[in-house]
C-alpha cells in the first residue's frame, strides 16, 4: 500500500472517531470490495459475507476510536476485523444442527414462482407492453433497449445521433408517462 493511500485512510479513520458520516462513507467505498473478499474466502457464502460486511463496517463505526496508527498498514486493521467476524460467523455456523440429505433436499425452495406470483407477473407484463404500446415507437423502443436490454445512454444517443442529455430527457419523460399508464 503506498503512502498516500495509507495516509488517506488513516484520515478517514480518524474522522469516524470523531462520528463523521462522509468520512465512513468514504471508507466504505475504498475498502468494501476487499473486505467483502476476505468474508467472502472464509465463509464461501455470499448472502452470508454481505451479511457480515455489514457488521464489519458497524465494528469499524465503534471502535475507530481504538485505532491507533502506529506505522503498521490500516487496511490490516480493517482485514483483521473483517476476517475475525468472519471467523465468528463460521464457528457460529459450526454449531447448528446439522440435516440429514434428504431433509435439506426437501428443504431447498423451488426457483420457480408460485402460481399466484406467475399470474401477477404475466399481468403486470400485459399492462407494462400495453402501456409501451401507447407510446410512440422510437420512444417505446428505447425505454425497452435501455432498461430491459441493458443498452447504455452513451450507446442509444449513438444510435439515435442525439446528444445524450436529450436522450436522458427522452427517456425521463417516456418513464413518467409510463408511470401515468401503469398507475391507472
Amino acid at each position: 500500500m503506498n503512502d498516500a493511500r495509507r495516509t488517506e485512510l488513516e484520515r478517514l479513520i480518524s474522522r469516524i472517531s470523531l462520528g463523521d458520516r462522509d468520512a465512513f462513507d468514504a471508507l466504505y467505498d475504498a475498502t468494501s470490495a476487499k473486505l467483502h473478499a476476505v468474508c467472502l474466502s472464509v465463509l464461501r457464502d455470499r448472502p452470508e459475507a454481505e451479511e457480515t460486511l455489514q457488521e464489519v463496517y458497524i465494528r469499524i463505526w465503534q471502535s475507530a476510536s481504538r485505532y491507533a496508527s502506529n506505522g503498521l498498514s490500516p487496511m490490516t486493521w480493517l482485514i483483521t476485523i473483517a476476517r475475525n467476524r468472519s471467523i465468528d460467523k463460521l464457528r457460529a455456523r459450526g454449531s447448528r444442527p446439522v440435516t440429514a440429505p434428504e431433509d435439506a433436499a426437501a428443504s431447498v425452495a423451488s426457483l420457480e414462482p408460485c402460481p399466484e406470483s406467475a399470474t401477477i407477473m404475466a399481468q403486470e407484463r400485459q399492462m407494462l407492453n400495453e402501456c409501451l404500446a401507447k407510446l410512440a415507437d422510437a420512444q417505446a423502443g428505447a425505454v425497452r433497449a435501455v432498461y430491459l436490454e441493458g443498452v447504455t445512454y452513451a450507446d442509444l444517443a449513438q444510435r439515435e445521433n442525439m446528444p445524450v442529455n436529450t436522450v436522458r430527457s427522452w427517456l425521463r419523460r417516456s418513464l413518467l408517462r409510463l408511470k401515468d399508464c401503469v398507475s391507472q
